[in-house]
């Protein structure tokens, strides 16, 4: 049998080379049919992968969209709810006394009540499905060009509030304004909740690619206008600011009072 196998020309034999060939071709199929096995799985496991990607990125967007309408849902309802409340408290002291400065708080109430629904008008019109018969005309968000009617609200309440603006005014990006205004909104709600005697500060500073808010006041007591803890409104400009890649404080002031500060990046490149 050596002979037969190892002799000069007997290996091509055909008795010899068919079982070779035989299990060639075996060894080959099994070689292509583990490799497509293998590429299908891949092929899935990539199909898988990818399904789970989407539908996580898709409950992220979800989740990232309410949390946008639930932070504009509380800034406008609580602003506008506390200038409602004390409004209603001078017309309730005055109304026997001084009928007149009564009717004047009455009528901050109603014009807080306007506002409230027509942003409140504005806020749900972001729901609306785009091309529906009943989407709602929505006025263009608030940014710091408002600011001077924002603060006529509340001194029409009766906080004493005060305006610094360093550096030259100039149009922002819409996320970052609207976040700017809804800070100083938040900030100027707490002081009129929480101290309502005290003198709050607004300042405004527009730097190269940055615009830094800062709202402080004198309100006595270790939280000054702000009540311990961290409610949604402070958690609310802590969101507003990271989603821009800014950056947010919000604490006491040595001597009293309170200090909110947030830094917003007004270009591309630094919110990225």
């Amino acid at each position: 049998m050596a002979r037969v196998v190892f002799g000069d020309s007997a290996w091509l034999a055909p008795e010899v080379l068919a079982p070779i060939a035989a299990i060639g071709m075996a060894t080959a199929v099994g070689d292509s049919l583990r490799s497509r096995r293998a590429y299908v799985a891949a092929i899935e496991e990539r199909a898988r992968r990818a399904e789970e990607t989407r539908e996580e990125e898709g409950e992220r967007r979800v989740m990232e969209e309410r949390l946008h309408i639930a932070r504009e849902l509380h800034d406008v309802l609580a602003h506008h709810i506390a200038l409602i409340n004390v409004q209603a408290q001078v017309a309730a002291y005055m109304l026997a006394s001084e009928p007149e400065q009564a009717r004047t708080a009455l009528g901050h109430v109603r014009e807080a009540g306007k506002e409230a629904l027509d942003e409140l008008r504005t806020t749900v019109g972001l729901l609306r499905r785009p091309g529906s018969r009943d989407e709602l005309l929505t006025e263009p968000a608030p940014g710091l060009d408002r600011l001077p009617e924002l603060g006529d609200s509340f001194t029409a309440a009766g906080l004493k509030l005060g305006w610094l603006l360093y550096g030259d005014p100039r149009p922002l990006p819409a996320p970052v304004g609207l976040a700017a205004y809804r800070i100083v909104q938040e900030a100027l709600t707490n002081v009129s909740k929480h101290a309502p005697r005290a003198t709050a500060t607004v300042r405004i500073e527009y730097a190269a690619d940055e615009v830094i808010v800062n709202v402080t006041d004198d309100g006595q007591g270790g939280t000054g206008g702000i009540s311990p803890g961290f409610g949604h409104g402070l958690i609310g400009m802590r969101e507003r600011a990271l989603s821009l890649d800014g950056t947010f404080l919000a604490g006491p002031v040595d001597g009293g009072g309170f200090r909110v500060h947030a830094v917003l990046p007004t270009s591309r490149e630094n919110r990225r």
